[in-house]
């Protein structure tokens, strides 16, 4: 009886290690992405306003929490890849005095432009799917996929949630 329970437990042991190197993994990938975006904490060159469809800037949701402002990079929004050192959006959380502080990036891939590269599977990184935004968005954009990575503030609703509830909009 304790060589079989014995023999089980080693059998477990890869299965451990690998879930152990794949938190690892992402959590090294987290930390290089930190560090790629740190320099977005004093500006976004290269990354333009991005409004929903109503003219709204800063983006959030009663009851559920904001995201922020966020600043797209529409060379890599249109490319059809994914790169966790190269977001296709910052965002920031505005202040009172309407200054920002770079609080995630976002990783956005138009649907077409994946699957014309990728087939249909959506997108990954850092151990998570992308999440598809179907047409009809508030953003009046085609289907696109999208991943939030809370960088630089936590999020009680998890580090890939969309919605931030410590991240606020100025009324």
């Amino acid at each position: 009886m304790r060589r079989a329970l014995l023999l089980a437990a080693l059998a477990l042991v890869p299965a451990a290690t690998a879930v152990a190197v794949a938190e690892g993994g992402e959590g090294r990938d987290l930390a290089a992405a930190r560090a790629a975006t740190a320099r977005f904490h004093h500006g976004h060159p290269g990354y333009a306003l991005l409004r929903d469809a109503a003219g709204i800037a800063c983006i959030d949701k009663p009851g559920e929490g904001g995201m922020g402002v966020h600043y797209v990079n529409g060379d890599l929004v249109g490319d059809g890849e994914v790169d966790a050192l190269h977001p296709d959006v910052l965002v920031y959380e505005p202040d009172r005095h309407g200054r920002g502080s770079l609080v995630a990036a976002e990783y956005v891939v138009f649907q077409d432009a994946w699957a014309a590269r990728h087939g249909s599977a959506p997108p990954r990184l850092f151990g998570r799917d992308f999440e598809l935004v179907e047409v009809g968005n508030r953003y009046g954009l085609p289907p696109f996929y999208e991943l939030h990575a809370w960088l630089f503030k936590h999020n009680p609703s998890g580090m890939f949630g969309d919605w931030n509830p410590r991240v606020t909009c100025p009324a």
